[in-house]
């Protein structure tokens, strides 16, 4: 089974993330890892995982990358994230499943979710979805929470184990 996990990421907490889950998905999976902004538009692939930073309380824009370029981020494309990355994904052509997570500030657990908004735009494009979840920084640079890196392997392995599981249930039936 193919997986591509693209990524946003400004401070370098949510491509830290991104390589944890590709991680934990590459012991029963072949996967890709990119860049959104240097993603490939890939055919075959059963799983994709999007994450990007919660910027100003959703998906980051284009006004929200100049203010982390001006927090002093160093990484990341100011004009191409996720969002719009996700806008260029081509409509399923079978039952592949998406999933996505975010970086987010510890202190603010609770407000609308950008992997869910994420999940939302890829279930318009007819994917199957296998999950979202949050991961936790200390402040906009970071450090990552600790123990998030751990937790983003065991939800790679956990999203791997759910799309075999739906692959197998298909062949069955």
């Amino acid at each position: 089974m193919r997986v591509l996990v693209v990524y946003e990421s400004m401070f370098g907490n949510t491509e830290a993330i991104a390589r944890a889950v590709a991680d934990g998905l590459s012991g029963r999976m072949d996967v890709e890892l990119h860049e959104v902004a240097k993603a490939p538009v890939s055919e075959g692939v059963d799983l994709i995982v999007a994450g990007g930073p919660t910027h100003a309380f959703s998906l980051s824009r284009p006004s929200t990358r100049e203010d982390a370029i001006a927090q002093g981020a160093t990484r990341g494309n100011e004009s191409i994230g996720v969002r719009g990355g996700l806008g260029h994904l081509p409509r399923a052509t079978k039952v592949e499943s998406f999933a996505a997570f975010d970086t987010r500030i510890d202190k603010v657990r609770r407000l609308p979710g950008s992997a869910a908004t994420a999940a939302r735009i890829a279930r318009r494009l007819g994917y199957a979805s296998a999950g979202h979840e949050s991961f936790y920084v200390s402040d906009t640079a970071g450090p990552l929470v600790a123990g998030e890196l751990e937790r983003a392997r065991t939800w790679g392995v956990r999203l791997a184990a759910h799309v075999s599981d739906q692959a197998s249930a298909q062949t069955r039936g």
